[in-house]
C-alpha cells in the first residue's frame, strides 16, 4: 500500500491529535486505506473514456494533469494589472464551478460514505478518529483539487503581482474552500432531509447535466457580467453582485491592491470572509444532524422504482407486436434506473442541449432578432442528435450484464423485435424531449415558419439513429459490462458519424434554398425512413444478435 506524502506531512503533527484525543496510528492507517481506494476509482470526467493501460494503481488523483492544465491557463488571467475585480471574478467562477462540479460528481462517495459506520464501529474505533479521519480525506481531497487548479496562478503572481497580492489570493482561495465544502454538505443536508436517499443519488447524476451545461456556456456569460466597453473594462455595482460568489471573493483585490474605496465593494469583501465562517459554524452544529441523515442512503426509496404506465402505454402505440413492446420496456426502464448508463449518458444530454445555441448566442444577446431570423442557423438543432450517438454506444453495456442469459431463455423467432423495441424507447425517452425543447426555443426565435424544417430534422434523427447503430459494433442491449467499453475505440466511428450529422444539414440547407425543396425532403426522409427501419429490422431476424446488411 502506497506510503503517501500527505500522510509524511501529518506524521510531523501526530502530537497534536493526540493531544485532542484521537488515535493517530488508527487515523493514519484509514487515511491511507481510503486515499488508496481513490486511486482505484475512476474519475466521472472521463468515465467510459479510460483504457486498460490507465487502469493501473497510482495517484490517488489521476486526473491532476487535467486540471493542472487548466490551472496552467489561469496564469494568463492573473498577468494584467488593473481591473482586478473583472479578472479575478473570471478566475474564481471558473475555479468554484470546476472543484464544486468535481467534488459533488466524483467525491460524493466520500462526503457520503456510510461504509465507515458499517465496517469501523464494530471495530475498536473511537467516534473522534473516525470523524476526523473523514474530515481530513476530504481536506486533502479539496486542497489537492484547488492546488492545482490554483498553484500556477498563485506562484506567477508573487512576480507579476507582488506578495501582498499574493497572500490575498491565498487566504481568498482557502475561504473559497470552506464555502464551496460547506455549501456542498448543507445542501446535501437539506436534500437528506426532504427527500429520500435514492432521490439524492439521482441529483448527484444530474450534476453531470449541469457540468456538461457550464463548460460550454461559462466562458460566454462571464465577460457579459461586466459592461466591456470601447475604453475598457468597467464595474456596476447592481444588487445581483451579492448572488454571485466569485465578487464576493474578487472584491478585496479590488480594494486593497487597486485601492478603489467603495462602500458597495466593502460589503462584498464581508460577504467573502462571514459567509463562509457562518457556513462552517453551521456545518460543525448539524455535523450529528447531517449523519443520522445519511442513514437515507441505505434505503430504497420510491424514486428508484418505475410503475411503467407510462411506457406500457408508449409501448402499445409505437410498437408493432407483443415482442417489441417488451423490450420497449424493459429498455425504457433500464435507462432509468442503470445509474452506469445516466453517468455515460447524460452529460451528452447537457452538451446536446447547449450546442445549437452557442452558435447563434452573440447576435440574439446583442438583440438583432431580425438578423437571426433571416438566417439559416435554426440547422443547428441537427446538433441535438449528437445525443443519440452516445446513447446507442452506450446500450449494448450494463452493471447486470449477467442476466443477458434471458435473451436465449426467451422464446423469440429473432432479435429484431429487441432492437426496434430498444430504439425507439431511446428516441421516446431521451432525443424526444429534448428536441422538443429545443424546437420550441427555435420556433421563439426563428418564428412559425421553421416548424416544417424542424419535422425534417426529426426524421433526419430517426434515420441517423438506425445508421448510427448499423455503424457501431452490434450487440444485444445491456449484455456486456462497462469493463469491455474501456477496452473499445469507437473515436473513428464516432467522427465518421458526426459528419454523417454534418451532411444530413447540409443537405437540408440545400433544399431550403428553393421552394418546394423542403417539402421534397420530408417526402425522401419518409421514404428512407420507412425503408431502412423496414430492411434493419425485418420480422424474422438470426438469433446471433447480428443484423443484415441493408443490400439484404
Amino acid at each position: 500500500m502506497n506510503d503517501f506524502f500527505v500522510l509524511k506531512l501529518l506524521d510531523r503533527l501526530q502530537g497534536g491529535f493526540k493531544r485532542i484525543g484521537v488515535d493517530y496510528g488508527m487515523l493514519r492507517n484509514i487515511l491511507q486505506v481510503k486515499l488508496t481506494m481513490d486511486g482505484r476509482r475512476t474519475p466521472t470526467v472521463f468515465a467510459g473514456s479510460q483504457n486498460n493501460k490507465q487502469e493501473t494503481e497510482g495517484s490517488p488523483f489521476r486526473v491532476q494533469w487535467f486540471y493542472l492544465l487548466i490551472g496552467l491557463m489561469m496564469i494568463f488571467i492573473v498577468i494584467p494589472k488593473g481591473n482586478y475585480i473583472l479578472m479575478m471574478s473570471m478566475l474564481f467562477s471558473v475555479v468554484m464551478f470546476m472543484i464544486m462540479t468535481t467534488l459533488i460528481s466524483d467525491f460524493s462517495s466520500v462526503m457520503l460514505d456510510l461504509r465507515d459506520k458499517n465496517i469501523l464501529f464494530s471495530k475498536p474505533v473511537n467516534r473522534r478518529t473516525l470523524s476526523m479521519a473523514k474530515s481530513l480525506h476530504i481536506l486533502i481531497y479539496l486542497l489537492t483539487v484547488t492546488l492545482t487548479f490554483t498553484g500556477p496562478s498563485l506562484i506567477v503572481s508573487i512576480f507579476i503581482q507582488g506578495v501582498p497580492f499574493f497572500l490575498l489570493y491565498a487566504a481568498a482561495v482557502i475561504l473559497m474552500d470552506c464555502f464551496i465544502l460547506v455549501f456542498t454538505a448543507l445542501l446535501y443536508l437539506l436534500i437528506l432531509r426532504v427527500f429520500d436517499g435514492e432521490k439524492l443519488k439521482d441529483i448527484i447524476n444530474y450534476v453531470q447535466i449541469i457540468l456538461s451545461i457550464g463548460v460550454t456556456v461559462g466562458a460566454q456569460l462571464i465577460s457579459r457580467l461586466f459592461n466591456i466597453t470601447e475604453l475598457g473594462v468597467t464595474f456596476k455595482a447592481a444588487w445581483w453582485n451579492f448572488l454571485f460568489a466569485p465578487i464576493w471573493f474578487s472584491a478585496p483585490f479590488e480594494l486593497l491592491i487597486a485601492g478603489k474605496k467603495s462602500a458597495h465593494l466593502a460589503e462584498l469583501a464581508l460577504l467573502g470572509l462571514v459567509v463562509p465562517l457562518v457556513l462552517l459554524a453551521a456545518y460543525i452544529k448539524l455535523m450529528p444532524t447531517f449523519e443520522r441523515s445519511l442513514q437515507k442512503l441505505a434505503e430504497q426509496g420510491a424514486a428508484g422504482k418505475d410503475n411503467g404506465r407510462l411506457s406500457r402505454r408508449l409501448s402499445a402505440i409505437v410498437c408493432r407486436n407483443k415482442e417489441e413492446g417488451m423490450f420497449f420496456r424493459f429498455t425504457w426502464s433500464m435507462m432509468k434506473n442503470e445509474r452506469d448508463f445516466k453517468l455515460k449518458v447524460y452529460p451528452s444530454i447537457g452538451l446536446s442541449l447547449v450546442l445549437p445555441f452557442i452558435f447563434i448566442f452573440n447576435q440574439v444577446w446583442s438583440g438583432d432578432m431580425e438578423a437571426v431570423r433571416s438566417s439559416k442557423a435554426y440547422l443547428f438543432v441537427y446538433l441535438s442528435a449528437m445525443l443519440v450517438l452516445t446513447a446507442v454506444q452506450m446500450l449494448r453495456y450494463s452493471a447486470s450484464y449477467k442476466g443477458a442469459w434471458i435473451y436465449k431463455a426467451i422464446p423469440l423467432p429473432g432479435t429484431a423485435a429487441v432492437y426496434r423495441g430498444m430504439l425507439k424507447a431511446v428516441l421516446l425517452r431521451l432525443l424526444l424531449p429534448l428536441f422538443v425543447l429545443e424546437g420550441a426555443v427555435f420556433v421563439w426565435l426563428f418564428g412559425g415558419q421553421i416548424i416544417v424544417d424542424l419535422f425534417a430534422v426529426l426524421l433526419a434523427s430517426l434515420l441517423y439513429t438506425v445508421i448510427c447503430y448499423r455503424m457501431m459494433p452490434q450487440a444485444l442491449p445491456f449484455s456486456e459490462k462497462y469493463e469491455a467499453a474501456k477496452q473499445s475505440d469507437y473515436k473513428g466511428i464516432s467522427i465518421a458519424l458526426l459528419f454523417i450529422l454534418m451532411g444530413f444539414a447540409g443537405v437540408h440547407y440545400v433544399f431550403t434554398l428553393f421552394f418546394p425543396g423542403i417539402y421534397i425532403y420530408l417526402v425522401i426522409l419518409t421514404a428512407l425512413n420507412w425503408w431502412v427501419w423496414h430492411v434493419s429490422f425485418p420480422q424474422a431476424a438470426p438469433r446471433n444478435g447480428k443484423l443484415p446488411t441493408l443490400g439484404a
